[in-house]
C-alpha cells in the first residue's frame, strides 16, 4: 500500500495534484484534514516545532516523536521543525507560504496574534492564500479565547445532553467525534475556497469553529419539533433518544436488527410469532412509530435471543431488514468484510517497522487516494524544504546549530 518514502509518478493522476498545503496545526482536527488532503494527492508540508509537536509524546510508541496517533494522523506530509518564535523561524514559513495554497491552523487568535501570523497581519502579503483556522468557538465571540478540546466541544454543542436523554448521565461519544468532524468540515471548505479562488483570483480566511460545527451538525435531526414556529413538539429525534435503541443481544452474541419500513416491521412481528401485531397502529403508522418506537424496540430486544446471530442475519436477508453483527473493534483486523476490502494492511516503516495503515475509504475511478509517504520523523524533510524555498545549504546548517530549525541534516548538506 505504501510506496518509497518519496513523491511517486502516481500523484500526477491524484485529484490534488499540484496543490501545496502547509500544517501548522496539532493533535488530531487539522492534521488529519491536512492529512486528506495528502492522501488525494496534494504535497502537505507539516510544519512543527523542532521536537515536534504535542500529539508526537503521547504513547504507545517505539521511538520518541512517533506516537501511534501521530502516524494515524501524519502520513502523505512532510515535517519541517522550525521554531515560529524566533523571527527567523517566522520568516521560513513566510517564505513557505509564498508559493501556498493552503494553510491549515488549529493555534488561538491570541497565540496567532503574539507570532504575527494572524490572517488580518498576512493576507496583504498572500492574497491568494486560503487560510483555514479551526478553534474552539467563533472568533467574534466572548469564548474566542478559550481552550477546547473535543470534550469540551461535545459538551457545548449539545451533543453531551443528547448522551445523557438516552443514557441519564452526560457522558462523551467515545471517539473524538468533534475533531474528526471538523477535519471533514476543513476539508471541504478548504477545497470550495481553492474552487472559488480559481475563478476570483482571491484567497481567503475559512474559519472552522468547532462548536458551532458540531452543533448544525447535530441539529440536522435533532432540532425536530422545534424546527417550526411555534414548535410542533420537543426537540431531539425522538428514535435517536429513545433508551431502548439500541444493539441487542442474541443468542450467542450481539447485533443491530433495524426493522424500518412498515413491511420490515409487519415481517419481523410474524417472524416473532406476533402476527397479531402486525397491523397494530402503533407499529404501521408513521404517526403510531414515533409515540412506540421504545415498545417497538423493546420487542426486538426480548425476541433476540431466541435465534443466533447467522440466523438473525440469514432472516434479514431474505427480507432486506437492516442488519449487522456487532464489530468487536479489538478484532477488527480479523473482520471478514474489512479483510476482503483490504482496508487495513501491514506496512513497513523506515525507523519503526512494522505498523498497520488503514486505507482512504473513498474510491476514485480516475484519480485514486494513495498512501506515498509514511509519517515523518520530527524534522525530517527541513533540510529538503528549506532548500527547495531556496535556503543554501550553509545557512540550513547554521539554522540547525542555532536552534532554529529541527532536521536530519543529509550527507548534500
Amino acid at each position: 500500500m505504501v510506496s518509497a518514502n518519496s513523491a511517486t509518478t502516481d500523484q500526477i493522476t491524484s485529484a490534488l495534484a499540484g496543490v501545496r498545503v502547509v500544517d501548522m496545526s496539532t493533535v488530531v482536527m487539522g492534521p488529519f484534514a491536512a492529512q486528506i488532503m495528502g492522501d488525494l494527492g496534494a504535497d502537505v508540508i507539516k510544519v512543527e516545532p523542532p521536537d515536534g509537536e504535542s500529539t508526537r509524546r503521547l504513547h504507545p510508541q517505539r521511538h520518541p516523536g512517533m506516537s501511534a496517533l501521530a502516524m494515524n494522523v501524519n502520513r502523505n506530509k512532510r515535517s519541517l521543525g522550525v521554531n515560529l518564535k524566533d523571527p527567523r523561524g517566522r520568516e521560513i514559513l513566510l517564505k513557505l507560504l509564498e508559493n501556498t495554497d493552503i494553510l491549515v491552523t488549529n493555534m488561538r487568535s491570541g497565540a496567532l496574534q503574539r507570532l504575527n501570523l494572524d490572517h488580518h497581519q498576512i493576507a496583504d502579503r498572500f492574497p491568494r492564500l486560503i487560510y483555514c483556522h479551526a478553534q474552539g468557538f467563533r472568533s467574534d465571540s466572548v469564548l474566542a479565547n478559550r481552550a477546547a478540546y473535543d470534550e469540551i466541544v461535545q459538551a457545548a454543542s449539545g451533543l453531551s445532553d443528547l448522551m445523557r436523554r438516552v443514557t441519564g448521565r452526560p457522558y462523551y461519544v467515545p471517539t473524538v467525534l468533534g475533531d474528526k468532524l471538523c477535519s471533514l468540515t476543513t476539508v471541504y471548505s478548504a477545497l470550495a475556497a481553492l474552487h472559488s479562488r480559481d475563478r476570483t483570483g482571491r484567497g481567503q480566511l475559512v474559519e472552522v469553529p468547532m462548536t458551532d460545527t458540531l452543533l448544525a451538525f447535530n441539529l440536522v435531526e435533532h432540532m425536530e419539533g422545534l424546527t417550526f414556529e411555534p414548535p410542533l413538539g420537543p426537540i431531539g429525534f425522538s428514535r435517536s433518544v429513545t433508551p431502548t435503541h439500541r444493539a441487542v443481544a442474541t443468542k450467542d452474541g450481539w447485533a443491530c436488527i433495524l426493522p424500518y419500513s412498515v413491511r420490515n416491521i409487519q415481517d419481523f412481528l410474524v417472524f416473532i410469532g406476533r402476527p397479531d401485531l402486525a397491523e397494530d397502529p402503533r407499529f404501521t403508522t408513521p404517526a403510531g412509530l414515533v409515540q412506540h418506537q421504545a415498545e417497538l424496540y423493546e420487542l426486538i430486544e426480548e425476541t433476540a435471543v431466541r435465534a443466533t446471530t447467522a440466523e438473525w442475519e440469514r432472516f434479514c436477508a431474505e427480507h432486506s431488514i437492516p442488519f449487522a453483527p456487532l464489530l468487536d473493534i479489538e478484532k477488527v483486523t480479523e473482520d471478514p468484510y474489512v479483510t476482503e476490502g483490504e482496508l487495513i494492511q501491514v506496512a513497513e516503516h523506515p525507523t519503526e517497522g512494522a505498523y498497520r495503515v488503514v486505507r482512504p475509504p473513498v474510491r476514485f475511478s480516475a484519480t485514486p487516494a494513495t498512501i506515498r509517504r509514511h509519517c515523518p520523523r520530527p524534522g525530517e524533510q527541513s533540510a529538503e524544504v528549506l532548500s527547495e524555498i531556496g535556503y543554501p545549504a550553509e545557512a540550513i546548517r547554521d539554522l540547525v546549530a542555532r536552534g532554529v530549525v529541527g532536521a536530519e541534516l543529509v550527507d548534500v548538506l
